[in-house]
């Protein structure tokens, strides 16, 4: 099985170099479909572009380094896709290592299901404040039967629950806070289709506790992740930072500083052998406000690439939709085909 599928993703690149500069091909959806498989077949140049962080590639790939599985995709290649990372790439070199003058593309990376959250109710039961929280879980609008593992986090304090939702998709979650506490806190659910324990959608919702609203994350941090180590840049010389955790589905770890300076302190992130996105939370104070920010790693969902819901009337788009895994959780990937877009 590993030789075939090795022989696939060779069999595959050969196949597609003709279709990287043929122009004779510029309308041909075959051609566009090659194009799709290999960004998700090939690693790119150089193979491990993704953990270099000052490197552009000279061709664009998105398959993890030594992969002997189809459709395994880089964890570093897909998060420097998105634009709130620091080391992330804009389309223009993206495009250009693709190599491919005459057609645009867009790349969308999510879930394989969609995770809500509401909170429905909140009161004072004697030394706590206890939130109601209404979570759904949907694939194409259909309900599905998940397992849930839910934290809260605000400042020290972190509480951990596990659920699942009934069949029609949906449950509450209920949880208690000190009232001597303030601040923004943060629900992280983390749900995992009980059909294949792959399949895990990630919810995150951030609520003010015995304060009038939440700050939007961001505020203090810019947080990146990239080759296992999270970049944490500090807006705000008065800043302190109490406290960096990892969660994931089944994991939750602190972190240590790995280097420190007055506006940067950076962390290694743990391998975690869990089918299942991770996040990385920090908590701290500027003078009197108390903060909970955080990033998802891999830092989907992402889009990017020219909207072609604005392309010319007439124009004809080709879409293909893949599953790919991101360090062993599926995801789908969504790829949009069209001719040469302005914006490039």
């Amino acid at each position: 099985m590993i030789i075939l599928a090795l022989s696939a993703i060779v069999g595959t690149t050969k196949l597609i170099t003709p279709y990287l500069t043929d122009l004779a091909h510029r309308d041909d959806a075959d051609r566009f479909q090659y194009l799709a498989s290999h960004l998700l077949l090939t690693t790119g140049t150089p193979k491990n572009w993704g953990q270099l962080e000052s490197i552009v590639p000279s061709s664009l790939g998105l398959a993890k380094c030594d992969t002997v599985q189809p459709y395994e995709l880089d964890i570093d290649k897909v998060t420097r896709l998105n634009n709130e990372n620091i080391y992330s790439l804009d389309y223009s070199k993206l495009w250009q290592a693709l190599g491919v003058k005459d057609a645009s593309f867009q790349i969308e990376i999510k879930p394989l299901f969609q995770l809500s959250i509401e909170l429905v109710s909140d009161s004072t039961q004697g030394s706590q404040r206890v939130y109601e929280f209404k979570i759904a879980a949907r694939k194409s609008g259909m309900p599905l039967s998940t397992n849930l593992n839910s934290y809260v986090i605000l400042k020290d304090f972190v509480n951990e629950t596990t659920s699942s939702t009934s069949p029609d998709g949906v449950t509450t979650v209920t949880i208690g806070i000190p009232n001597s506490l303030h601040g923004t806190a943060l629900l992280l659910v983390f749900a995992q289709a009980t059909v294949n324990s792959q399949m895990v959608s990630l919810g995150m919702y951030s609520f003010g506790h015995n304060s009038q609203s939440p700050l939007p994350n961001g505020t203090f941090t810019r947080l990146s992740t990239l080759d296992y180590v999270l970049n944490a840049s500090l807006k705000y010389a008065t800043i302190e930072v109490s406290k960096a955790q990892v969660f994931t589905f089944s994991y939750n770890f602190s972190l240590n500083a790995k280097t420190q300076d007055d506006q940067t302190v950076e962390y290694d992130i743990p391998r975690l052998l869990d089918a299942s996105p991770m996040v990385i939370v920090l908590t701290g104070v500027n003078g009197s406000t108390s903060f909970t920010e955080f990033v998802p790693y891999p830092q989907v969902p992402l889009q990017i690439g020219p909207d072609f819901s604005e392309s010319i009337a007439g124009s004809r788009i080709a879409v293909y939709r893949y599953t790919a895994t991101i360090n062993s959780a599926l995801y789908e990937v969504v790829t949009k085909w069209g001719g040469l877009s302005d914006s490039v």
